[in-house]
């Protein structure tokens, strides 16, 4: 099936995944304050922000100029809220019964360390605390997926959870993420792959990919649900 797809983030890392899992898509992010959506559940944290974030770039698209993004044309609907758009989209009969839907895909992630939830560091001296304690330690990801089919209106979440074991850490790689600059911007200051800090995992329980930021499984089983 021929599909259009937008993806609500910002990341490097999502964008690269889901170039991996062969599919072409427009980036399109939400302007939302996260600190506004608050959850005890780190679970209920990470969905109730990609809803935050798709109700965002869904209320968005009414004043944006989708004319050179390949976005569908038809998704240009005046309306107030997201909830109107959706009701729009789902009520409009006399669309082509063979439009390419469009998917619009939004995620976000915590770290769980201690049974403490962590986002984005606020400085960098909150960044090295973040990592001299995963030091010799361990901690997990809990990272969520949802998936909007703004043709029905039809939207479908979930979310993933991996555990991550780390060896010492010594204080110079800390050091150098920190100047790098790269850990002030994502969830926990925890980036496994970067080639600084790969060499101190001793495990992980689950998949690189979710640990990223999108994981695919999860990320395929969502958009098959929606289409």
């Amino acid at each position: 099936m021929s599909l259009q797809i937008i993806l609500g983030s910002s990341s490097k890392a999502r964008r690269e995944i889901l170039t991996e899992m062969g599919y072409d898509f427009t980036v399109m992010t939400a302007d939302i304050d996260e600190k506004d959506v608050r959850k005890e559940k780190p679970e209920e944290l990470v969905m109730a922000l990609a809803e935050a974030k798709a109700d965002g770039i869904i209320s968005r698209i009414q004043t944006t100029d989708f004319s050179e993004k390949n976005v569908e044309p038809a998704l240009l609907i005046t309306a107030d809220t997201a909830e109107a758009i959706i009701s729009r989209l789902q009520s409009a009969e006399n669309e082509e019964k063979d439009a390419e839907p469009t998917l619009l895909i939004t995620a976000d992630q915590v770290v769980v360390y201690e049974g403490i939830i962590r986002e984005k560091p606020s400085s960098k001296e909150e960044a090295r605390q973040f990592i001299k304690g995963y030091s010799g330690g361990h901690a997990a990801t809990v990272g969520s997926v949802l998936v909007t089919n703004l043709k029905t209106g039809t939207r479908k979440g979930g979310w993933d959870r991996v555990e991550i074991y780390f060896r010492e850490i010594p204080d110079e790689v800390i050091e150098n993420l920190i100047e790098e600059g790269i850990v002030l911007y994502v969830a926990g200051a925890l980036i496994i792959e970067h080639p600084l800090i790969f060499p101190f995992v001793e495990s992980v329980v689950g998949t690189t990919d979710s640990v990223m930021g999108l994981p695919k499984a999860l990320t395929e089983k969502l958009i098959q649900e929606v289409l």
